[in-house]
């Protein structure tokens, strides 16, 4: 064998890094993961970030990556709605939530959208590559306690607890930004100016909100919102 023939060998054998795009609104948090990941190691690669549901919807589109690790919360949308928009168009790129919740809410909306796993942001550099390695090749990846969750909700079997709620599956993602903002004492104008919408669009989404849980005043929903772990 030659030198050439050598040394291409195991470069033609090497397996390139995994594209990694970034979706949280919080800059810092953004530029935190950037340089842990590009710093910790080779197998991955970041090559775009986004702060808001629109400019994540065009990232992913214009990068393409192998997989997007997309908070859960933002102000307009959340990581249900970059699904619910990149996904019919990329159905090859695989996500991977990464959020400060580990509500069982939050954790089956993200799976049901079409998330490949759901990881919370105590994970370790280390584990959070890893995560994102194992998604890649099309495992599924939970945080320890989080596996349970999607058990309880998508396996059919004796004892397993009902994560699902039939009056909570009605609200789209944005009218549930709604009403946790209404809950937490927002004034429309406030969720007006912190979803990036208008008062008028507010109201019509409470008005959808009451009439679908069949409520009578945002009192009645703001009670509703914390039974259900939304606040």
């Amino acid at each position: 064998m030659s030198d050439s023939e050598t040394q291409s060998g195991p470069q033609s054998g090497a397996r390139r890094p995994v594209r990694v795009f970034l979706v949280d609104d919080h800059a810092l948090f953004r530029a935190g993961v950037r340089t842990e990941l590009d710093s910790l190691t080779d197998e991955v690669e970041v090559v775009g970030e986004a702060g808001t549901v629109g400019e994540a919807v065009a990232g992913i589109g214009h990068h393409k990556p192998d997989v997007v690790l997309l908070d859960v919360h933002m102000p307009d949308g959340g990581g249900a709605e970059v699904l619910r928009r990149s996904r019919p168009d990329h159905p090859e790129i695989t996500f991977l939530a990464l959020s400060v919740s580990d509500a069982a809410e939050d954790v089956i909306a993200v799976i049901r959208a079409g998330a490949r796993g759901y990881v919370t942001k105590t994970i370790s550099s280390q584990e959070l590559v890893r995560a994102v390695v194992r998604v890649s090749d099309g495992d599924a990846v939970f945080s320890p306690r989080l596996a349970g969750f999607v058990l309880d909700a998508f396996a059919d079997r004796p004892g397993a607890a009902p994560i699902s709620d039939p009056e909570l599956d009605l609200l789209t993602p944005r009218e549930r930004d709604v009403l946790r903002l209404l809950a937490r004492g927002y004034a429309y104008k406030e969720i007006a100016s912190e979803l990036f919408i208008s008062v008028k669009t507010v109201e019509t989404h409470v008005s959808s909100v009451l009439r679908k849980t069949q409520l009578s005043n945002r009192y009645e929903l703001s009670r509703w919102a914390s039974d259900r772990r939304l606040v």
